[in-house]
């Protein structure tokens, strides 16, 4: 038996239990069975764990690293606003200086407001002397405005200098990050082929069976909580994420893509969500820590179930007890059960929004729930 038996052992049930914390919901699957006699160190259920560990660990990097390419583009287009401003700043700048310049070439040559001022004096005709002063004091204001937009050129260049250096320096730590972070991502693959390949195939078999008996004892609590009613229907906006996650089944996953060629499970959620014209955060420890959380007994279509206790996974809810996800490396956005992996809890990007008075989802394609969770090889791992 191949690790493609697998069937969603390193990213379903965990070992000792499925738990759904939702603060308003809470659901714990039944533990399983203890080892058979002569069994391995731990047993079956002790290698579930350690594959779970290992997943947990792949994941937590691989969001770590989104996070960092999220934010380096943030500076990146920092920046860019930056060089844009410092145009405008420097051009605004060398009108002041080259209308400085003429003051001071009037001035030199006598033309400047002294100089009227001094004839000013001498003039004889009061009524002609009254009329020239008030020129003369348009001209010395206009003048001093000249003076103070040079000023004030010069400061903003100045601070518009600062900031793009201090970005800059920024984008060349975030750099040095992502790259650390995709190494790290690279390591963890590494210890999660190697672990699978120390695996004879009865292990394998003994770990499918035991992940696949989680999952149902998983997914059976959350149907007996009411969690997985379908009469609930989505937003117009919930209505759009769903139709777009499920036009994606099938196209491959890829650490921190975004499509459209190709997503991992925080790429797949925050795209089908601007395709409805509502940004949400990028990694899946944003969006379970900046969106709105519902118990998981009120969940509708366009949901985000969160997984893992450090929210490391994240996929969709299409309704009738299934999610749109893209699991992990070597698989394709599928469906799958809502609890095939360790459920977290559930959050709303649009809380707010009023539910359709009548709903029908998208058809599923053929082969929606096929496929295995299997494929951790590092070379599927981010290339920069």
């Amino acid at each position: 038996m191949s690790s493609g038996t697998l069937v969603r052992s390193l990213g379903t049930a965990a070992l000792a239990a499925v738990v759904v914390v939702s603060p308003a919901n809470a659901v714990a699957a039944p533990s399983p069975p203890p080892p058979a006699p002569g069994a391995p160190a731990g047993g079956v259920a002790g290698l579930l764990t350690e594959l779970q560990r290992l997943y947990q660990q792949a994941e937590k990097a691989t969001e770590t690293y989104n996070g960092t390419t999220a934010e380096l583009k943030k500076r990146a287009a920092r920046a860019k606003k930056l060089d844009a401003a410092l145009v405008t700043a420097r051009r605004s700048l060398s009108r002041g200086r080259d209308a400085a310049g003429q003051l001071a070439r009037e001035q030199y040559q006598g033309r400047s407001e002294l100089s009227a001022y001094l004839r000013l004096l001498l003039m004889r005709d009061p009524e002609a002397a009254l009329t020239q002063g008030q020129v003369i004091q348009r001209l010395a204001a206009g003048r001093m405005a000249a003076v103070q937009r040079l000023g004030a050129a010069e400061k903003r260049a100045d601070e518009l200098v600062k900031e793009s250096r201090k970005v800059l320096a920024e984008q060349r730590t975030l750099a040095a990050r992502k790259k650390k972070d995709r190494d790290t991502v690279r390591t963890r693959l590494k210890q999660v082929e190697a672990k699978l390949a120390s695996l004879t195939a009865d292990q394998l078999a003994e770990v499918s069976g035991l992940e696949r008996k989680n999952t149902d004892q998983a997914q059976s609590a959350l149907v007996a909580s009411g969690a997985l009613s379908s009469s609930r229907p989505p937003t117009a906006q919930g209505g759009e994420a769903v139709g777009y996650a499920v036009r994606q089944i099938g196209k491959p996953y890829v650490w921190g893509a975004e499509g459209p060629g190709s997503f991992d499970c925080s790429g797949l959620t925050s795209q089908a969500w601007a395709s409805a014209g509502h940004v949400i955060p990028r990694t899946s420890q944003e969006q379970w820590r900046q969106l709105t959380r519902v118990p998981m007994n009120a969940l509708r279509p366009g949901d985000l179930v969160v997984y893992f206790p450090e929210a490391t996974h994240v996929a969709l809810y299409v309704g009738n007890g299934l999610v749109v996800q893209a699991p992990r490396p070597g698989t394709s956005v599928k469906v799958s059960p809502v609890a095939s992996n360790p459920v977290l809890g559930a959050v709303r990007p649009d809380p707010a929004g009023t539910p359709l008075a009548s709903y029908q989802g998208p058809e599923l394609p053929d082969g929606a729930t096929d496929g295995s969770d299997e494929g951790y090889g590092a070379s599927s791992a981010p290339a920069t």
